[in-house]
């Protein structure tokens, strides 16, 4: 087997290629691949753009486990031998991915022998399968959340708390099979290509591989925040009356809607508010409230005094993004005086921009949150408070 490489005279060139890994023969790990045998049946379900990732570890995995099988698709709940191996009895199937109550692998791992679906792609790839495998989305799910920083120098994560499938195995089947010492043997061929590909940047000083720091930096300290103070925690969100800038109205935005909730207690907070200039012809829309509702609205002062109420001394607000805090301030509102905007706060932890709350959670989560209230700022604040959760929990990581 090989494959051309094109050379600096423009010509092509034959370079032998390992058919076991696929890789570059010089690069070829094979020597160092143990055969780690498990009662765990392990199902590997790869994103077909995971597959032209040459420094994935998910087929590495495979080939280290003689209990395991390698699917790579996006689709397959009507794949029969898939569906065979999650049928059956002796082996239930869980799924390795975040999920509602999802209680922590390494903690409170599934008792008896199950057969433990992995998958295996980048966080927003991961969720697409779930989404659009219903079978798959089903299965009772395990978080999992890395005990050390991960040894994957050479592929840039979405953040330092990431770990590679092979290692994220490592931890996952030492607790499954009762034998850390004989799961750590999936890290030998693991180890070997990140050392080749470590020496082989800084032989040929390769601009196209990053070298991590083996020490990862501190978290941000608004997860300190969120772990520590999560007694104190507070998810807002809101909707506005807004005119549309083009009509040139010079009326300001204003909050028709407020809706709060403690998670440590569950307690809930919710008013609409009559507007107190006229109403746009969409608020009603994109509150997704009756406009009836809205125009027979809670008076501002009334709202106020009850949210003034609910707040305590030591609370820690929590949004996304400040639109609507921020209106509320220019309204004569008051807020808690520690607040943090989780937007700016996953962003600091992603290094990337964020999008949008719905859209973040889908990519990130996949699995619905339960609604906090009417109308769409009480679907927001059911997102929020999830990904709020996730974050203290330590399921917004990924396995790549």
């Amino acid at each position: 087997m090989a494959q051309k490489v094109l050379q600096e005279s423009g010509t092509t060139q034959d370079r032998p290629v390992c058919r076991r890994c696929r890789r570059p023969a010089v690069a070829c790990w094979c020597a160092d691949l143990p055969s780690v045998p498990t009662r765990t049946r392990v199902v590997f379900l790869q994103h077909p753009r995971e597959v032209r990732v040459a420094i994935g570890t998910a087929r590495m995995a495979h080939l280290c486990l003689p209990n395991s099988e390698l699917h790579v698709g996006i689709e397959w709940d009507d794949v029969a031998a898939l569906q065979a191996t999650l049928s059956d009895p002796a082996r239930p199937p869980v799924l390795l991915f975040p999920g509602p109550d999802a209680p922590d692998i390494l903690r409170t791992p599934p008792k008896g022998p199950v057969t433990l679906v992995v998958l295996d792609g980048t966080w927003s790839q991961a969720a697409k399968l779930v989404h659009r495998n219903p079978r798959l989305a089903a299965l009772p799910r395990y978080a999992f959340r890395p005990p050390a920083a991960s040894e994957y120098r050479i592929r840039r994560e979405p953040h330092e708390d990431c770990v590679s499938t092979i290692e994220a195995l490592s931890y996952v089947l030492g607790v499954l099979e009762d034998d850390p010492a004989g799961a750590l043997r999936l890290l030998a061929p693991f180890r070997s290509m990140v050392e080749f590909q470590v020496q082989h940047a800084e032989q040929f000083h390769s601009p196209r591989r990053r070298i991590r720091n083996s020490q990862p930096p501190p978290p941000p300290p608004a997860l300190a925040t969120l772990v520590e103070r999560s007694a104190n925690l507070v998810c807002v969100a809101g909707e506005a009356n807004a005119w549309p800038r083009k009509d040139a109205t010079g009326l300001p935005d204003e909050l028709v809607h407020w809706v709060a909730v403690r998670p440590a207690t569950g307690e809930t907070f919710q008013a609409v508010l009559a507007p107190r200039h006229a109403m746009a012809p969409s608020a009603h829309l994109h509150a997704e409230i009756p406009a009836d509702d809205i125009l027979a609205g809670e008076p501002f002062d009334a709202f106020l005094a009850r949210w003034t109420a609910f707040l305590r001394p030591d609370d820690v607000l929590l949004s996304w993004g400040c639109h609507y805090t921020g209106m509320l301030l220019g309204e004569g509102g008051t807020l808690p005086e520690q607040r943090i905007d989780i937007r700016q706060f996953l962003r600091d932890l992603s290094k990337r921009h964020v999008g949008s709350l719905e859209v973040w959670h889908e990519g990130h989560v996949g699995a619905p949150a339960p609604r906090i209230g009417r109308g769409r700022a009480g679907l927001r604040l059911g997102l929020l408070a999830d990904v709020v959760a996730r974050s203290i929990a330590g399921s917004i990581t990924a396995v790549g």
